[in-house]
């Protein structure tokens, strides 16, 4: 049944996202900003409609509480999977991303992000991907938006922990946004580029607000780690019982 939905699921994809991503080309890139960014919104629904009642992945919220009312945040998250740059659109309505700028290459998609106002950073650019990072993210958080960062670069496997970089502290404490930990377990049930996906609930806990003000960079990025890992031991317990903390080291 799984593998049935999961088939069902790409094949409902692959018709709708290139009708829907060359409307939204042909009528959307001469948009203001805010309203490229609310024209990806019913692909976002849409597709989160199909991962919750086709693939039966569902999720359960903690610490909405936490989420501050009228101030942009930068949203550092555990990243397991494809599963949170969905779901994260739609528990932060007005987030934004940083992507890496070779994405905007994907046929149709990648089309289509090109057109929001994302945050683009080429990451073997060294000190010029950080400034990018900064110059574009306190724009974004000026205007309003959150930025979700994953620290840790890319999808780390259920169980494991890659280092966290820098980057989403730096711009956090630069630019005096607060900071979100927040910690997740998507890849018991959509794992890392796997076609088979599995039903389950999903546990997304949102830590408490990490002032920024007075704080090292270092500092703030040690604090969002120091959650998120705890976090994870409390959701999957499961994965670190008698055993070390794992770590998966950088590809």
């Amino acid at each position: 049944m799984s593998y049935l939905r999961s088939v069902l699921f790409f094949a409902i994809l692959l018709v709708v996202t290139p009708v829907f991503t060359t409307l939204q080309i042909v009528l959307c890139f001469w948009m203001p900003h805010r309203w490229r960014r609310i024209s990806v919104a019913p692909w976002v629904a849409f597709t989160n409609f199909l991962v919750k009642h086709l693939l039966g992945i569902k999720y359960e919220l903690r610490g909405a509480e936490n989420i501050p009312q009228g101030r942009p945040a930068v949203v550092l998250c555990k990243h397991q999977s494809a599963w949170e740059t969905l779901a994260l659109q739609e528990i932060f309505p007005s987030i934004l991303f940083v992507w890496k700028k070779e994405l905007k290459l994907i046929p149709f998609f990648g089309w289509a992000l090109a057109v929001t106002p994302s945050i683009s950073i080429d990451r073997g650019a060294g000190k010029e991907a950080m400034k990018s990072l900064l110059d574009q993210g306190t724009l974004r958080l000026q205007q309003g938006y959150s930025i979700a960062i994953f620290p840790e670069g890319t999808r780390a496997a259920p169980g494991t922990q890659r280092r966290y970089k820098i980057g989403g502290a730096y711009l956090a404490a630069e630019a005096g946004a607060p900071v979100l930990p927040v910690a997740l377990n998507s890849g018991e049930f959509w794992g890392k580029n796997a076609f088979l996906k599995e039903p389950g609930r999903v546990t997304v806990s949102i830590g408490p607000v990490i002032e920024t003000a007075g704080l090292s960079a270092d500092e703030v990025n040690n604090r969002a780690e120091a959650w998120i890992e705890g976090e994870m031991r409390r959701i999957s317990p499961h994965l670190y019982e008698s055993k070390k903390p794992a770590t998966q080291s950088e590809a």
